[in-house]
């Protein structure tokens, strides 16, 4: 039997990068998907690529800043699935400025996608795992959160707000049986970073023990272990992924 089967798991941003992977990982482990996303067009090419190997997978295009679209996705999945097992708080956006630039809607529109969004989407969940007894949490940090990084203060608050989310979240929901957990990740291979001028990625590279970047399965990998059974006394933690850079 594969560590997922039988198991309904939510993946917010999943139709490219991370939130894809570990939609793919899951989707092999016999999980039934649901590929939460903003752009329909990608939404539908991931899930027809991942219906080719499991029927059980859908796509819902949901706005994670909307209140009313996410509740609205979550009784879809309910409806086509009947229960939710997992949740992955992936999507995520940035908006790069120094601080002395940064105007309020810079500010604003990284902590509402990737703060507010990740607390909207687990408050909604949470009341159905609660019911269920049983769930995990899984959301998207970045070492950024961890360490703070010049002309990303927005998204460096978001993610280490995430953090602080993580574990207050954790110590709520753990007597209902629900495991709540977080990755950080460093630098990782994506369309995002594969952007950065080679100047900046060859000075993270300098600095990471394992002398590689990561890559998207290495986060898919980690995300399936704290999403199964492996991670059942594991709450509350945020696992750094970064080749040892920290």
């Amino acid at each position: 039997m594969k560590k997922l089967s039988g198991k309904t798991a939510i993946i917010t941003g999943s139709a490219r990068g991370i939130g894809k992977g570990i939609a793919e990982l899951f989707s092999e482990n016999e999980a039934n998907i649901v590929i939460v996303d903003i752009i329909q067009d990608e939404i539908n090419k991931t899930v027809a690529s991942l219906k080719e190997s499991n029927p059980n997978v859908i796509g819902i295009k949901c706005d994670i800043t909307k209140e009313q679209e996410i509740e609205n996705c979550v009784k879809n999945v309910i409806k086509q699935f009947t229960t939710i097992d997992i949740l992955v708080n992936n999507a995520g956006i940035t908006n790069d400025k120094l601080l002395m630039r940064m105007k309020l809607e810079d500010w604003q529109s990284v902590i509402q996608v990737n703060l507010t969004g990740t607390f909207l989407f687990t408050q909604k969940v949470s009341k159905i795992m609660i019911r269920q007894r049983k769930g995990k949490i899984l959301n998207i940090s970045s070492v950024i959160g961890l360490i703070g990084n010049a002309g990303q203060a927005n998204y460096a608050a978001s993610k280490g707000g995430i953090i602080a989310f993580t574990k207050s979240v954790a110590k709520e929901l753990a007597a209902r049986n629900i495991n709540v957990n977080a990755i950080a990740p460093g630098f990782i291979k994506t369309e995002m970073t594969d952007k950065l001028p080679e100047t900046i990625q060859e000075y993270y590279l300098k600095n990471i023990p394992l002398k590689r970047f990561g890559n998207i399965k290495d986060v898919a990998n980690l995300a399936l272990f704290l999403c199964s059974e492996d991670s059942d006394y594991i709450t509350g933690q945020t696992i750094i992924i970064d080749g040892g850079m920290l």
